[in-house]
């Protein structure tokens, strides 16, 4: 498969968002990432549902909404109904993964599964069958603009070998200080899908920095 882009649009001008979304869609974004937080299981608030909602209507792109939230469980039919693709949460956050997991797939949603940077991915083994997507956490999660933690390269590349070794096709996503100086490095140790927030919004053009960071990888091999 060849490597995705998913912008990150908490780092948007939320007065511009709608124009924004769809420059990156020009761009060729693949996913627009969406970050909900709940002030409990990372420290800050985002948004819900209905945001979501709202959104829908003026974009094409699949919404790859990611979960920092605690009982996940309880929300996600709502983000399914407002327009949710891909459903994400993190296996710190719910006692009950695997079931998690089946039942995101019975909505008709991707399902995926995220961990924080203290947590191994060899936790993940036995989930390998059930998740469409692993999303690797290269920043402890709950603000965007953070620096890539280094030691992230080698759990990406852990992980891409327990997928690899498993038969899965599980895409494999990177969340965190993607920056177009580090990009070629993080699909080089395995990544998919490539989640860049401010590295993308920062500035007056993000339909640029999409295409910046495309040229980044675009040595990178196809998987």
């Amino acid at each position: 498969m060849s490597v995705k882009i998913a912008p990150s649009i908490l780092s948007a001008d939320f007065a511009r968002i709608v124009e924004e979304m769809g420059a990156v869609e020009r761009a060729g974004a693949q996913y627009l990432h969406v970050d909900v937080m709940d002030g409990r299981f990372v420290p800050n608030l985002t948004w819900g549902p209905k945001i979501l909602a709202d959104l829908r209507p003026h974009t094409q792109l699949p919404f790859d909404c990611h979960l920092m939230i605690v009982e996940p469980e309880r929300y996600v039919d709502e983000f399914r109904k407002a327009g949710a693709d891909v459903i994400t949460f993190h296996l710190e956050a719910t006692d009950h993964a695997q079931r998690l997991l089946a039942y995101v797939r019975s909505l008709g949603a991707k399902a995926g599964i995220s961990i924080c940077p203290q947590t191994p991915v060899e936790m993940l083994g036995d989930l390998l069958d059930d998740v469409d997507l692993v999303l690797i956490m290269s920043v402890n999660p709950g603000f965007g603009g953070q620096r890539f933690i280094p030691r992230s390269l080698e759990k990406i590349r852990r992980m891409r070998a327990l997928l690899d070794s498993a038969g899965s096709r599980a895409e494999l996503e990177v969340d965190g200080g993607v920056t177009v100086g580090n990009a070629a490095q993080i699909v080089d140790a395995g990544a998919d899908v490539l989640v860049a927030g401010s590295a993308i919004f920062d500035g007056d053009d993000p339909a640029a920095r999409v295409r910046q960071l495309r040229e980044a990888i675009a040595g990178a091999p196809a998987r």
